[in-house]
This record gives C-alpha cells, sequence and structure tokens, in this order.
C-alpha cells in the first residue's frame, strides 16, 4: 500500500515514539548539531563579508581602480592627450592626473613621512570620494599658487597641526645651491583634515593642488601619471591593460588588486580558514548521526529480522535507514539554514538591541576602525555550506546502513 516501502518505514523510525528515549535524544542532538554549526557557519562569513566588503570600499574610496605612469619613473609630459583618449574609452568612468611623491612632513613637535599626492579637485571626484572624507576644510581649497594641503587626521594629530597651521614638506629631489646640495623643500598651509578610517590614509596621505606639487618636485608640465575608475573593478587588470594597449604608448600598468595583493590575500586566507575549523562543528554533528543509527540498528534488530523473513531483501533494509539518517540530516540542514539567514538578515538590528540591553560595545569605536557588525550574505556560500553538510549526513548513514543490511534473522531472533 505505501511505496517504496524504505522510504515509508525509515520516515516512520524517524517520527515514531521509540522505546529507548535515549536514542531519541541522540537524534535530536544530531539535528541540532547540524542546525547550529550551519548557522554558525553562515553567520561568521556573512559577517566576514560584510568586513571584507566594508574595508574594500574604504581602501578604493581612495585608490583608483588603475593607474597608468611612465614605465621609467620620469614624468608624463604628454598626459592631456592620453587623458582625453582614456575618458572616450567605454570601460572608463572617471580619470584623473595626480602628481605624487614620498615626502617628510615636518611640523611643530614631530616629522613623518607621507605620500604626497597632487590633484585636480574637480578631476579628483571622478576617481575617490575624499570630498566626502572631509571632516573640516574642503577639497575646493586646493587653489594653485597657496600652497595648501590635506591632511589625513592621525597623521595631523601625531604632527601636532590643525586648520591654518603650517607644516614642511621635503622632497627627496636635491637643488643645488652656493652652500652645496640641499633638499628640496616647501611649507605648505594646512586647509582641511579628512578621515578614512584606515591608517595607510588617516596616517600617512596628503593632498595638495597638483600645480603645485608639480612646481615642488620640478616636474614642469608633467604628471606622474593617471588614475582610472573603471565599469567593473574586478575586470580591473584585463580593462587596465586593454585600454594602456589601445592609447598606443608605453605605460606602467598597475591597479588596485596589485597594490592591495598582500591584504586582500590576507584575508581570503583567513575566511578559508576560519571555514574550515567552523565546517568541523558540521562534521561532529554529521558523525553523530552515525552513533544514533547504531543504536537504532541495534534497537531494531529484531524488527528487520522480521522485515527479512518477509522477503525485504539487504538492500531494502540499507535504504530504510539511509533514509531515516537523510531525514535527520536534511531536517538539521533546511533549520540551520533559515535560522542562520535570517540571523545574519538581522545582525545589526541584534546586536544593536543587545548593546543597548546591556550597555555593551562589542567592538569599541575608540579602539576599531569599524564599530558595527556589518553582514552581507553570500547565497553561493549559502549553498554550499547546505549541500556540503547535507552530503556529509548522508555519508554518514552509510556505515550504520550497511550493518543493518548484514543482521542475520536467525541471529537476531534467537533470543526474543
Amino acid at each position: 500500500m505505501f511505496h517504496p516501502l524504505p522510504l515509508y518505514i525509515g520516515l516512520r523510525y524517524t517520527r515514531a515514539k521509540r522505546r529507548n528515549h535515549f536514542i531519541s535524544f541522540i537524534s535530536l542532538v544530531s539535528m541540532l548539531g547540524i542546525t547550529l554549526g550551519i548557522m554558525a557557519l553562515i553567520v561568521v562569513l556573512s559577517v566576514m563579508n560584510g568586513f571584507h566588503q566594508e574595508i574594500r570600499e574604504r581602501i578604493l574610496s581612495m585608490a583608483s581602480h588603475a593607474t597608468l605612469s611612465d614605465p621609467y619613473g620620469g614624468g608624463m609630459t604628454d598626459w592631456r592627450e592620453g587623458l582625453a583618449k582614456v575618458r572616450t574609452h567605454a570601460d572608463v568612468v572617471g580619470a584623473a592626473p595626480f602628481v605624487e611623491v614620498q615626502a617628510m612632513l615636518v611640523g611643530p613637535s614631530n616629522v613623518s613621512g607621507a605620500l604626497v599626492r597632487g590633484i585636480l579637485p574637480v578631476d579628483e571626484d571622478q576617481v575617490s570620494d575624499l570630498r566626502r572624507q572631509m571632516e573640516s576644510g574642503s577639497v575646493d581649497d586646493l587653489v594653485p599658487g597657496d600652497f595648501r594641503i590635506i591632511l589625513g587626521d592621525e597623521l595631523a594629530a601625531y604632527l601636532g597641526v590643525g586648520p591654518g597651521d603650517k607644516v614642511t614638506v621635503v622632497t627627496p629631489q636635491v637643488t643645488a645651491t652656493p652652500i652645496g646640495v640641499m633638499p628640496r623643500l616647501k611649507r605648505f598651509t594646512v586647509s582641511g583634515i579628512f578621515s578614512v578610517g584606515m591608517a595607510d590614509y588617516d596616517r600617512s596621505a596628503a593632498f595638495v593642488q597638483m600645480d603645485d606639487a608639480a612646481k615642488l618636485m620640478a616636474l614642469g608640465d608633467g604628471v606622474t601619471g593617471i588614475r582610472l575608475k573603471l565599469t567593473d573593478m574586478w575586470e580591473a587588470p584585463r580593462m587596465a591593460l586593454q585600454i594602456a594597449e589601445d592609447l598606443g604608448g608605453v605605460y606602467r600598468v598597475v591597479d588596485w588588486t596589485q597594490v592591495h595583493a598582500n591584504f586582500f590575500r590576507a584575508l581570503a586566507i583567513e575566511k578559508r580558514m576560519l571555514s574550515i575549523i567552523l565546517f568541523l562543528i558540521v562534521a561532529v554533528a554529521a558523525f553523530n548521526i552515525v552513533s544514533a543509527l547504531v543504536m537504532v540498528v541495534t534497537d531494531k534488530r529484531s524488527d528487520i529480522a522480521v522485515l527479512r523473513t518477509l522477503g525485504a531483501s539487504p538492500g531494502s533494509v540499507m535504504r530504510i535507514f539511509i533514509v531515516q539518517g537523510t531525514a535527520i540530516g536534511l531536517m538539521g540542514t533546511l533549520m540551520g539554514v533559515i535560522v542562520g539567514v535570517l540571523f545574519a538578515l538581522n545582525l545589526e538590528s541584534i546586536v544593536g538591541f543587545v548593546e543597548a540591553a546591556f550597555n555593551v560595545h562589542f567592538l569599541d569605536p575608540n579602539i576599531y576602525y569599524i564599530s558595527d557588525l556589518p553582514s552581507e550574505v553570500h547565497w553561493q556560500d549559502v549553498v554550499l555550506i547546505a549541500g556540503s553538510a547535507f552530503i556529509m549526513s548522508v555519508l554518514a548513514t552509510l556505515y550504520p546502513a550497511w550493518r543493518a543490511a548484514n543482521t542475520q534473522p536467525a541471529e537476531a531472533l534467537r533470543y526474543e
């Protein structure tokens, strides 16, 4: 009446009240273990995805997707023609010339190295979010000939300066004077402070007007290179090389994946290793299915023997317990996915509620640049986690099911 028979009996064993309540408890623990393991994996990976996205956005808010510069380290004198061609390229969203130099900044109380970049304020808006990162002052204050400078908040604090104060910019280039060779330097007025939330910029970056930077470096009418913002940041390596080829000249091409390669590689390795560690939780829960089914097989030896005497094949008996273990794994996987996704999607609200209720801060804003817990669910991660957990659950049923299939009816019924 019920077909297929292994499916019916397997599901009946799953939901029936057993004489041995301990077996039911072990099955429940196995199911909850899979649920908690999958939930933990989804939530943790979503948080890591959120952190990676937040960090990537902060880096790319200041760094360009790609840069074209002179391959020999000199200045680009034909940059206006190149800039006009680049802006007409289909893959380019924005382009801006720049002058860049590693310099030493001298303040009233301290000296610090910094990357000084000369920009054109209007063009810079096409490739970075510097204007939105300003805490005081404005990017438009960078006027040619005024020799004004914008500093990162940590750099300004270290130098002990603020808007209106003076800093001296000392470059590696030298100038021959009657008293000998002297480093090239210039006094700049601090006109603004910016904050990105990344030490790479807040502690070691400064911006000046491009013409002022070119004068300081004696580049004349040249620039260091052209910064690009592309239509697809993930295709930046290919697009940047294609743009350089289309321009027809010889350029040094650097994209954002090269500049921050070690940093993003470290994040990827961290995510991969943490995934492996957390996945062991799911593995332990899946192996609990083995112990639960072994005890079920022992408890159902007489039932198995009766089924065999009625004509059930060893394969049918094996499928019965595969169905039972698979049902446990499937229910645990579904509950884990549902709870994990709901938790990950509402993590910021949940964390905010807990912090307000208990007056605690999981990430102290005075210590961490990112003080909240951003969460971003990647559905490919969810599918991979759920699929792997389910496959492990099915594999965990094979040994107990094989053991049940090899039960000898005569031996099982000898003492009944």
